[in-house]
């Protein structure tokens, strides 16, 4: 990560005074969001509706919260129940305006790195697109009935039916500032209003639901050789790459199986090029799921990505599918 986002992760998440002038820049922030939310508000446009339910899967905070491993591990619980849902996203990381249906090898270079991993675990129909009603269209014309929308939560232009908010059960809200000087994208209240609320890792506060993420696999990247359990690199020192919201977790993650690790963290989305791997010797190298998928095309058998699968209590999913069916009763 550059010294510039270090320092604004300091800032933002242990303790750094923050200065003026980012202070200064939250009210600007402010002020847009007001300016962008006044025509709905004001009844002179209005959230786009689909012909089916809306959960919206999202946080309050910039950067990574666990959206995705949850939005996969909705679609796969809704699947057993006999929905046929389908998930949408803005595709950020590609260059994709869309809308467009994901086919089954698709480019993260042009749709993004997460609608890919969802699009490969979850095996459900992913649209990505900046308007985001059209790619949810694309959706139902695939026999879709819910459809999941992922890092929704600020994107009002499409109405939704149910909103879950991921919280980082180790960071939380940070030092409780709006963005710049600090990470949420809305104040603390919008909870309120939100009805279920995940507490990804950490210990989970009153009304939230504890979900935890599960990695104890490596795959090959190339997918050439076998899959291994993580603990086999247990005692070996090895280079782990993280481009996701909160590098550090990947990096604990590993250290808790014992493995010796080399950090490099990189900015959320990143783009790899075979330079980035490029660490100058022939130790093992661990990834995320969500950076594997921009990298097979130069990986070598020293590269190993570590998929997550989310785990929340079953409660959760049946009050989820108990709304579903309520908002289909006639």
């Amino acid at each position: 990560m550059s010294a510039f986002a270090t320092r604004i992760a300091s800032i933002w998440y242990d303790g750094v005074p923050v200065p003026w002038w980012l202070r200064a820049l939250v009210p600007v922030y402010r002020g847009l969001r007001a300016l962008h939310l006044a025509p709905y508000r004001l009844g002179l446009r209005r959230a786009a509706r689909v012909a089916a339910p809306v959960v919206v899967v999202g946080n309050l905070t910039a950067g990574g919260s666990g959206k995705t491993p949850l939005a996969i591990a909705l679609a796969e619980n809704l699947r057993l129940h006999g929905f046929r849902p389908g998930v949408v996203s803005r595709g950020y990381g590609g260059s994709e305006e869309g809308p467009l249906l994901l086919d089954d090898l698709p480019d993260p270079r042009r749709v993004g790195d997460e609608p890919c991993v969802i699009r490969r675990r979850a095996g459900v129909e992913v649209a990505v697109g900046r308007d985001r009603a059209r790619a949810a269209a694309l959706l139902l014309e695939r026999g879709v009935n819910v459809v999941i929308a992922d890092d929704g939560l600020q994107h009002v232009a499409l109405a939704r039916d149910i909103e879950i908010c991921v919280i980082d059960g180790q960071r939380r809200f940070g030092n409780g500032l709006l963005l710049p000087a600090g990470p949420l994208r809305e104040p603390p209240a919008r909870l309120g209003t939100i009805p279920f609320r995940v507490c990804n890792g950490g210990a989970a506060q009153a009304g939230e639901v504890p979900m935890r993420l599960v990695g104890d696999v490596a795959v090959p990247v190339q997918r050439t050789a076998m899959t291994r359990p993580l603990e086999s690199f247990a005692g070996q020192r090895v280079h782990a790459v993280a481009a996701i919201g909160n590098p550090e977790r990947f990096f604990l993650a590993l250290r808790a199986h014992g493995i010796e690790v080399v950090p490099h963290p990189f900015p959320d989305h990143h783009a790899f090029v075979a330079g980035d791997l490029a660490f100058g010797d022939e130790r093992p190298v661990l990834m995320t799921e969500k950076d594997a998928v921009k990298c097979v095309a130069f990986a070598d058998a020293r590269h190993w990505c570590v998929p997550v699968r989310a785990e929340l209590p079953a409660p959760f999913f049946d009050a989820v599918i108990e709304r579903l069916r309520a908002l289909k009763a006639p």
